[in-house]
């Protein structure tokens, strides 16, 4: 059954909780919704307590303009107050970056896991131009 979280700027976020134990809350990437991450979930619920969710502005979870990586943040830190004050995250893609900034703003995570997280560390292809987040003409 779908539940909702307010985050700290009243936007409802929808989730889904199975199983039982630890906390552990799922982030998808950015084209990604809860339903991406049940087969996870499904994996981890016999020993945990799984929170996957739909992030801003996806499926059943609402929006507020404008777009901020800190409202998303915000987003996490609801869900781990429902679930009980403190949980582990496991972020994928976009989601492992939302994940990192969560543990690096001092969120309470127990664990942290990330599985592809889209930085480009190396010279081995270019970097982003200045311009990545201007229309296209």
């Amino acid at each position: 059954m779908t539940q909702t979280v307010r985050s700290a700027d009243g936007t409802a976020i929808a989730f889904d909780r199975t199983g039982q134990g630890p906390a552990v809350i799922l982030i998808g990437g950015a084209f990604n919704d809860r339903s991406t991450m049940r087969g996870t979930a499904a994996g981890l619920d016999g020993e945990f307590t799984v929170y996957i969710y739909d992030r801003r502005g996806r499926c059943d979870s609402g929006d507020t303009a404008p777009y901020a990586v800190e409202r998303e943040v915000e987003d996490i830190a609801a869900l781990i107050e429902h679930a009980g004050g403190s949980a582990a995250l496991f972020g994928h893609s976009s989601g492992a970056i939302l994940a990192i900034e969560a543990v690096l703003r001092g969120l309470p995570v127990s664990k942290l896991a990330v599985y592809e997280p889209p930085f480009v560390v190396d010279d081995t292809r270019p970097r982003p131009g200045d311009d990545l987040l201007e229309p296209a003409a």
